[in-house]
């Protein structure tokens, strides 16, 4: 019998040996983000309780003091503002994925995972629906809460599903973008300190008080922002009124951001080595 010679592993003819599924690598590193995750303890306690003492001080300290219209009071401030406290939340959620992508890149864990037979890129992907499965519990706690202390709505189920829709949108949106500031960011620290930018979008919008009630220079900014639209739309689908053209102009902005960040990180990552 005659013995064929095995083709050294240099060997650029040699075969290649299959390696895992796409499906496969997301799940598996979907699992390590959420367990890296689930460990910080203290980042997602502030992501969950940050946002809803931002939503317990504002309707019980200022609720009274700022006239939203609905009839004013405390109630009506808590409709009014809902949907930016749950934006907040998701922003403070997402943030955490700058941090993880970071201190993945820095410490050369990116790097050795290419040389592994499976699809690089599912380490973001896993990454990135980490964060959706966080801001969802997230959500879900400021949403409870807000029943807890008193917020009402005469929404249909479609309009809520929309609102959520709209909501699951926006996270998606705004993680990716993290997602790129922590492959981008020098350190995982700055990586943080990039993202506090994106938090205050929703301070400076139709979030918290009506744009007319602010200083006239601040007005077309708070106006044309992307947070204000997003949060105009799902304030109308979360108390059952006509949102008009604001969800769509809400979906334009986030497939916007969405499209703009991809095509960045399908740019950055192939060429990010270790720091």
């Amino acid at each position: 019998m005659t013995a064929t010679a095995t083709r050294p592993a240099t060997d650029p003819a040699a075969p290649v040996t299959a390696g895992t599924g796409f499906l496969t690598s997301l799940r598996v590193f979907s699992v390590r983000s959420l367990k890296k995750s689930f460990r910080d303890g203290e980042s997602m306690l502030m992501a969950i309780l940050l946002p809803v003492l931002l939503m317990l001080i504002f309707t019980f300290i200022m609720g009274g003091a700022i006239d939203v219209g609905g009839g004013g009071g405390r109630e009506a401030y808590l409709a009014y503002v809902m949907p930016a406290v749950v934006l907040t939340a998701a922003g403070f959620g997402a943030s955490y994925t700058a941090v993880v992508v970071s201190q993945d890149v820095a410490t050369g864990f990116m790097n050795r995972l290419r040389t592994m037979p499976f699809p690089s890129v599912t380490v973001l992907l896993g990454h990135t629906v980490s964060s959706m499965a966080r801001n969802l519990i997230a959500t879900a706690v400021v949403f409870l809460v807000g029943f807890a202390v008193g917020f009402r709505t005469e929404a249909t189920v479609g309009q809520l599903l929309a609102a959520v829709g709209l909501i699951l949108l926006w996270i998606l949106a705004i993680t990716v973008i993290f997602a790129l500031l922590g492959l981008v960011a020098g350190s995982p620290e700055s990586a943080n300190g990039y993202g506090f930018i994106l938090l205050f979008l929703p301070y400076v919008s139709s979030g918290f008080a009506p744009v007319d009630t602010m200083p006239g220079w601040l007005q077309p900014f708070a106006e044309h922002q992307p947070m204000t639209p997003v949060i105009d739309a799902a304030r109308a689908l979360m108390n059952g009124q006509d949102p008009g053209a604001d969800p769509w102009v809400a979906v334009a902005w986030c497939l916007g951001f969405m499209a703009i960040a991809i095509w960045l990180i399908a740019v950055v990552f192939p060429r990010k080595t270790a720091r």
